[in-house]
């Protein structure tokens, strides 16, 4: 369990086993109700460390021993569809009309050619709430390269 103090009224921190004391507002705070695959703890923020980097953490307030890097897709894959089954549309009460954010879960590596998104299994954090849902839509790869071998972008961001 980590260290979590409460710097004043709207504001926590977090003490971050990767980026140290980290002051976060209350309100940044996601709630996972069910969770994320494979992950402990409930409660995560996002966290950036490079304005020009399109990769930000996830990283869970109640355990500073975790965060993962996560992107949003439109920066690596212009094509990226969201389709979910009517019955987790109904369950997350979300519709074309709601303000989400989508965001994938980054498989980093020590080359660029290995680092892949799981394009599968996306967060959809709606209003403070976050889920991780199945993604339905066809070529939704598990481990979808970001860059060649050679470092480039694997596909091209649209124009």
């Amino acid at each position: 369990m980590t260290e979590l103090t409460t710097a004043d009224a709207g504001t926590i921190t977090i003490a971050s086993s990767r980026f140290g004391p980290v002051e976060v507002h209350a309100a940044a705070v996601i709630e996972f109700p069910d969770g994320l695959i494979g992950l402990g703890g409930l409660r995560y923020t996002l966290i950036g460390t490079d304005a020009k980097s399109p990769f930000v953490w996830l990283q869970s307030v109640d355990d500073g021993g975790l965060a993962l890097p996560v992107t949003n897709p439109a920066h690596f894959f212009p094509d990226f569809r969201l389709e979910l089954s009517e019955g987790e549309a109904n369950r997350l009460e979300i519709d074309e009309s709601t303000a989400i954010d989508i965001y994938v879960t980054v498989r980093a590596a020590p080359g660029l050619a290995d680092f892949a998104a799981n394009l599968r299994a996306p967060l959809v954090i709606a209003a403070g709430i976050g889920h991780q849902v199945i993604n339905q839509a066809p070529g939704s790869e598990l481990r979808a390269r970001l860059f060649t071998d050679a470092g480039e972008l694997a596909r091209s961001p649209a124009a």
